[in-house]
């Protein structure tokens, strides 16, 4: 893995944004059409809105006390031993007089409306709008992260909205959106709000949908596990160096709680940004296929997404389609049945085709949905079931 040097500084927000993400600290009001940045909305308004730094400090759960008022957080693999003041590389879990807070309970640096597709959730209410929430801070520091401004920050650094969980569950409700979304940044950092949003979500009759890097202790994960009804993770590489090289943490904790998931019978989906010359190996694509339909089953979604040079990789191209070709043969091979390629609009493996008959049953072309050729969870030609949450 000696390539992963290829690394500059980090590039300026304005450049960040130029380079495709839209969103990131974004707003929606229900009814509102088009999202601005938090930031922008607060110079724009006299009434109370975003806030530089918010926080609501509040007690938090796994963490266990240790002598002399050290606390250690278990709520990811990391474990953390933190003295009085001190907080985890995540950001936003502290130590406070002898016990564990959370920095990020009820104050969003994003709240928006987005399609199911962007998260991406490609067997999920296909066409259905969620309503998205996010936090500052993230328990690992990919440098190839796409929220870098919003994730591999402090709370106190970006802007936030005072908006409790019942307030979320009140904006999904005006919004007429069908599922509540914990993503963009990393939902783990998050927790106990998170929990906190998705039980009041799911009394409301939303599905609760979360986008993860998977980095989480068993524990914590089986107690948040009934709340949950969809998951996307993100599965950065099957290489533990690149792991612990690229993105800062460890590869198997990720496996275990994949396969957590889908013991659980929670609806899961996989992304793999496919990265030039560091995690882009052929073979290596193959035992990641492999292991999946092994441990988790041929039917779980896999999206090879492009990487688009940004943070500390700007200076690697990115993703040929030819390569993204390639890693989806590769899937289809190991015999995975639903493999997609993301972030390239209008090609065929946007879409999805029945394993059994062949046919296209959901026409995409970006977020937008064509055609649908589904009826009751299956196949519209041939009455193959469809693995997802489609009602």
């Amino acid at each position: 893995m000696s390539q992963k040097k290829t690394v500059v500084s980090e590039m300026s927000r304005r450049e960040f944004l130029k380079a495709g993400l839209s969103g990131v600290g974004s707003w929606c009001l229900a009814g509102v059409t088009g999202c601005t940045r938090a930031r922008d909305v607060e110079e724009k308004r006299s009434s109370p809105g975003p806030q530089k730094g918010f926080v609501r400090p509040t007690p938090a759960a796994w963490f266990t006390q240790l002598e002399h008022g050290v606390v250690m957080c278990e709520l990811c693999p990391i474990n953390c031993q933190l003295a009085e003041g001190e907080r985890g590389p995540c950001r936003v879990r502290q130590n406070q007089a002898g016990a564990g807070y959370t920095l990020a309970y009820g104050n969003p640096v994003l709240v928006q409306v987005d399609p199911v597709e962007r998260k991406p959730f490609y067997h999920v209410i296909p066409g259905s709008q969620s309503l998205s929430i996010s936090t500052a801070g993230c328990n690992l520091a990919c440098e190839f992260c796409e929220v870098w401004d919003m994730a591999l920050v402090s709370p106190q650094e970006v802007y936030a909205y005072d908006l409790p969980p019942h307030k979320v569950v009140e904006h999904g409700q005006a919004s007429g959106v069908r599922a509540i979304s914990y993503a963009f940044g990393e939902p783990v950092v998050f927790y106990e709000y998170m929990a906190d949003v998705a039980a009041l979500a799911k009394e409301a009759g939303f599905l609760n949908l979360v986008h993860t890097a998977g980095y989480i202790q068993p524990q914590p994960l089986q107690a948040l596990i009934s709340k949950i009804d969809a998951a996307n993770v993100d599965l950065k590489s099957f290489d533990p160096t690149f792991y612990q090289q690229v993105v800062g943490g460890e590869l198997q904790p990720v496996l275990e709680t994949l396969k957590s998931l889908r013991n659980a019978g929670v609806h899961l989906e996989i992304t793999n940004i496919v990265i030039p010359t560091l995690n882009d190996d052929m073979d290596l694509i193959q035992a990641m296929c492999t292991w999946i339909v092994n441990e988790l089953g041929a039917q779980v979604p896999l999206h090879f997404a492009r990487f688009y040079p940004l943070y500390r990789l700007s200076a690697l191209p990115r993703t040929p389609v030819s390569t993204l070709d390639r890693a989806r043969y590769v899937a289809l091979e190991a015999g995975l049945e639903y493999v997609y390629i993301a972030k390239v609009t209008g090609h065929e493996g946007e879409n999805t085709f029945c394993p059994n008959c062949g046919e296209m049953v959901i026409k995409r072309i970006g977020f937008v949905i064509g055609e649908v050729h589904m009826k009751d969870g299956g196949c519209s030609y041939c009455n193959t079931a469809i693995p997802g949450r489609w009602a």
